[in-house]
């Protein structure tokens, strides 16, 4: 995974509307009526079936912190998907999404070139037609690579051409990412 479907990770779980489970047992059994068996959590998480089994019964209330940590990414991953999958497709048909970064920026235009940009912080409220392009490229397992080509030209068009506006031959591309954070 790359820096992008991170951001896009975490801003579907923003979208909850209702904490996930905070205990571990609660957590356990959450991941047990998904997963359906103590063998498929215990693959799950990295642990034994009699670990899930102590932790499910409260035999073992505190396992390791790389244990509560798959644990919680496990459960948020699982977490009111029909909520998240609800927020994509208003961001991918009416709202867009808004992308806050601190990246590195290429250029290639009519007077000159370079790859070697400087870093910028933006915040750039993207359209839907990108939200529904990097929403889809996500679905089919796309590569970063053609993530951050997505995410470049939707900042191109919007926040360096000006919507057509000025640069019209101005080409940009995204070469490395400081940090990079979306909401929808």
């Amino acid at each position: 995974m790359g820096d992008i479907d991170d951001a896009l990770e975490r801003a579907g779980q923003e979208t909850f509307t209702r904490r996930p489970p905070t205990t571990l047992r609660g957590r356990v059994n959450f991941l047990l009526r998904q997963l359906k068996t103590t063998r498929a959590v215990a693959a799950e998480l990295g642990v034994s079936q009699r670990s899930v089994e102590r932790y499910r019964t409260g035999e073992r209330k505190h396992p390791p912190r790389h244990i509560t940590d798959r644990l919680d990414a496990a459960v948020r991953a699982r977490w009111q998907p029909q909520v998240r999958r609800r927020r994509q497709r208003e961001a991918a048909t009416n709202t867009g999404i808004t992308i806050e970064t601190r990246a590195q920026f290429g250029y290639s235009a009519p007077i000159g070139s370079t790859d070697d940009g400087r870093f910028r912080r933006l915040t750039v409220h993207l359209p839907p037609e990108y939200a529904r392009r990097l929403f889809d490229a996500r679905q089919e397992g796309a590569e970063d690579r053609r993530m951050r080509d997505i995410v470049a030209e939707g900042l191109q068009e919007i926040y360096f051409k000006d919507g057509g506006r000025r640069a019209q031959d101005l080409e940009v591309s995204l070469n490395d990412i400081d940090y990079f954070d979306v909401s929808f």
